[in-house]
This record gives structure tokens, sequence and C-alpha cells, in this order.
């Protein structure tokens, strides 16, 4: 037996909406709804949406093994501190240039105006720091991060800083490139 429902044609059927309009209309409504939780949770200072970051790409002829062994060695590094010229040109204070090869543990660089712990070492990979500059506001560490990627005989680092106070990016762009990149390149060669 074929059952066949027919309208009764009733005015109030014509002005019920169809599904496709219901639909519509509840994705109309969460998305104002995820409108105004955005502007509620702007206007109350709970997530920031202009945090300066630092991203930079470097490569070095070296392999990746070579200039991960130099950021974390004391000893090599403190001639990267060297050749930098960084000690000459700030004044920075005179704590030899300590760092630690495991994770967890802290380095203090560049006179101790640097210091920070090591979050995560994955050899020849990758380093997370909590990293900080001894004249900021005291517990504020930002995060660096290096990566380090094969590219035939050399490796191209690639590196990443956030959380640092506002107003500080450019001059530590800047202080990346002269106090670490260049200076490494020199030591690399």
């Amino acid at each position: 037996m074929n059952t066949t429902m027919k309208s009764t044609g009733s005015p109030n059927d014509r002005n019920l909406p169809t599904r496709r309009q219901i639909i519509a209309g509840a994705a109309i409504a969460c998305v104002g709804l995820v409108s105004i939780s955005t502007a509620t949770d702007a206007a109350t200072g709970e997530v920031s949406h202009k945090a300066e970051s630092i991203h930079q790409e470097v490569v070095f002829k070296a392999s990746r093994k070579r200039v991960y062994e130099v950021l974390i060695d004391t000893k090599q590094f403190d001639r990267i501190v060297q050749l930098s010229g960084a000690m000459q040109s700030m004044s920075l204070g005179n704590s030899s240039t300590q760092i630690s090869s495991e994770p967890g543990g802290t380095f203090t660089i560049f006179g101790g105006h640097i210091v920070g712990r090591q979050i995560e070492l994955v050899p020849n990979e990758r380093i997370v720091q909590a990293w900080r500059v001894v004249d900021w506001q005291p517990g504020l560490y930002s995060i660096v991060r290096f990566a380090f990627l094969e590219q035939g005989e050399d490796t191209k680092l690639i590196f990443d800083h956030t959380g640092f106070p506002d107003g500080q990016g450019d001059h530590l762009a800047a202080g990346w490139k002269m106090n670490y990149w260049t200076p490494l390149a020199k030591f690399l060669a």
C-alpha cells in the first residue's frame, strides 16, 4: 500500500520555516555568540592578539650536529660571545659563560646578562629554552626555539622567540643577528 501525505494547504503550513532555514538560523546564532565571546575576551584583556614574536632563518656551513653542539657547549659558546664583541660594546656583568647540556639545566651567557633554563634538548634537532635578560621584570621569561634542518652539507637554523616584553622585538631581533648568527657563522667557517 502506497501512502502519500498531502499538505492540507492551510495558511499555518506555509509560514513554518524549512529545515534548511532552521539550520542556517542556528549557524548564524552560533557565529553571533562566538563574536560576542571574542569581543568579551578582548575587552577583558584575557587574550592578546598583538604580542610580538621573532622568526629568523639562517643557513650555516656546518652539520646540524656541529651547530647544535656550539649552542650547548660552554667553551664553544664562550667563543661566540667573544666573537660577537658584546662584552666590549655593552656593560655586561662578569659572570663566566655556563651552559648545561641537560634538559632542566640552567645557562648564563654574555657575562650574566642573559640567563635561563634548558626546557627541551633533542640532539641535532631542537633546543627550547626559557630565556631572559636579567633587567626584565623578575620572573619574566620568554621562550626561544632553535630547530636544525639538514640542507646537504649545510644546516638551516629556524629560530623563534616569543613571550618577551612589549616593545623589545626590534632590539632583540637585531641582537640575535649581531650576537648569535654573525659570530656563529665566523666560528663555523
